[in-house]
């Protein structure tokens, strides 16, 4: 590759196409209407409907939206930080707007933009409503709007002397300069002056990240004869960005899951006892040797983290001990020992989970005394197998989670249906809680998710897709697992509801 080359290669990874005015602008949508229509605002935030997103991309090139549901706790806490946003966003006259989607109530846009969760926030360049940018930056006020900011404007400079290499250095938590001999006119963080690289250590080509933490900063040599590879330096930017240890809450739990690292070791400890605090050191010691392989995350269980306690099965009088859990597979687990917390422990515990040592554990409650006593009977991982795969038995299961709006909407057609089948000696109305109990069968991701288990060998598991009342249900049932051919075609899915957490650890959003 042409050493030319480099510094064009890294402007177009610094800027992110941060310069939105010069895109091609996308297909306008049948629905848009016309512009003298007026877009209603509260609090500065620009309100939309299906009707009115395509004049909202028209007339606002930089265009953040917030799909959000009314009954979401994570939306009513994110909304006095992004009304703050636009208003600063306002003074400052950067040329971008706020806006928000009532996505229960605008099944179409949810649907369009692939929202399954809530908030979700999608960031629109130059009415390109094709492909919109995900929105994954902190969730308070000004970190909205330096988000922003970077988008819309010039995100880097030229540097020609130690006072202005200096200065931007100062004047952020992290900042990346490309150091390069032979550097183009480009106005972004790079230099090619002697004088810099003899009072940074270097002596060829190097990317430097730095930051006000951990090491200060950490470097990334361009090779001489493979050139600059774009995927490698961004893992390496978004690895060594993240501190060693994060603690979780509100404002870190995005920046968690945006570090795109599949593993989290997490410190459970009460920071309100000296003693947990200690433990602190020993935990940030053993993290280095696995910078990009594991993230070291701690959860204090004392402040308000019930729903990170809840998805690894734990109480808060377990702390301190330490859970590790893989992002992609959602497989938990948990030191075999049990013994205090060290460095040793910690290294020991990493090293047997990444070498498939340790084996991961799955979440059940207790089988309840009369969980055969109601119509709908009461499954958990200790008993699901039995009972869902009894081959006399036709079982359809209800995997719900107790914070679920849908789940709650039809509970009373489920049990409605259990109470008509109850006198049917060979079928099963059951409903299972997937928050607090896990399968080694399948993982189960939305709610409700139901599941018929028809009677017979082989295993077979059916999935239901279609109306949940009790008449089409029933026919589900009648029929043997399928619907009349003359039923409807399945009605879309609606919009995963908001957890009190969401995903892992809760959800992506938490951790």
């Amino acid at each position: 590759m042409s050493r030319q080359l480099l510094p064009v290669l890294l402007l177009l990874l610094l800027l992110r196409a941060s310069c939105p005015w010069g895109q091609e602008q996308g297909p306008k949508s049948p629905s848009e209407e016309p512009p003298e229509e007026e877009i209603p605002k509260e609090d500065g935030i620009l309100v939309l409907s299906r009707h009115t997103l395509g004049l909202a991309l028209r007339e606002h090139p930089a265009l953040l939206v917030e799909f959000y549901a009314p009954w979401c706790r994570h939306c009513q806490a994110l909304a006095p930080e992004y009304s703050k946003a636009a208003a600063m966003l306002a003074a400052e006259s950067t040329m971008v707007t706020l806006a928000k989607v009532d996505g229960p109530a605008q099944p179409e846009l949810a649907e369009e933009f692939g929202v399954t969760e809530y908030p979700t926030l999608k960031f629109f360049r130059n009415g390109n409503r094709t492909h919109p940018e995900e929105y994954t930056g902190p969730r308070e006020a000004e970190g909205i709007a330096e988000w922003l900011r970077r988008r819309v404007g010039p995100s880097a400079m030229r540097l020609e002397d130690e006072v202005a290499a200096q200065a931007l250095i100062d004047g952020r938590d992290l900042v990346v300069i490309g150091f390069f001999q032979d550097a183009l006119d480009m106005t972004f963080g790079l230099t090619d002056r002697p004088r810099l690289f003899e009072q940074f250590g270097l002596t060829k080509d190097t990317v430097v990240l730095f930051k006000k933490f951990d090491e200060g900063r950490a470097d990334f040599p361009v090779d001489e004869e493979l050139g600059l590879d774009l995927g490698d330096l961004s893992r390496f930017l978004v690895t060594h960005s993240m501190r060693l240890v994060t603690e979780f809450n509100s404002q870190t739990s995005a920046k968690i899951f945006a570090a795109r690292i599949l593993n989290h070791l997490l410190l459970f400890v009460n920071q309100t006892l000296a003693a947990h605090r200690e433990l602190l050191a020993g935990f940030g010691e053993a993290a280095p040797r696995f910078r990009g392989q594991v993230l070291f995350v701690v959860v204090d269980v004392a402040a308000g983290n019930e729903h990170v306690l809840q998805y690894f099965g734990l109480k808060a009088e377990a702390a301190p001990t330490l859970r590790l859990v893989n992002l992609e597979t959602t497989k938990k687990y948990a030191p075999v020992d049990g013994g205090p917390v060290t460095v040793a422990s910690i290294t020991a515990f990493c090293h047997g989970v990444l070498n498939g040592q340790v084996k991961p554990y799955l979440l059940s409650q207790e089988v309840p005394p009369d969980w055969d006593q109601r119509p709908v009977k009461t499954l958990v991982g200790k008993n699901f197998e039995q009972v869902a795969f009894d081959e006399t038995k036709n079982v359809f299961v209800k995997f719900y989670a107790p914070w679920c709006t849908h789940c709650k909407e039809m509970a009373p057609a489920w049990e409605a249906l259990a109470e008509k089948y109850q006198d049917h000696e060979d079928v099963v109305i059951a409903e299972l809680d997937a928050t607090a109990n896990e399968l080694d069968a399948f993982a189960v991701h939305g709610f409700p998710t139901l599941k018929y288990f028809p009677a017979g060998p082989g295993r077979k598991v059916i999935e239901y897709k279609s109306t949940r009342d009790l008449e089409t249900l029933s026919k589900f049932l009648d029929n043997g697992g399928v619907l009349p051919t003359e039923e409807p075609p399945e009605e879309p899915a609606a919009p995963l509801p908001e957890p009190p957490a969401n995903s892992t650890m809760g959800s992506k959003e938490e951790l």
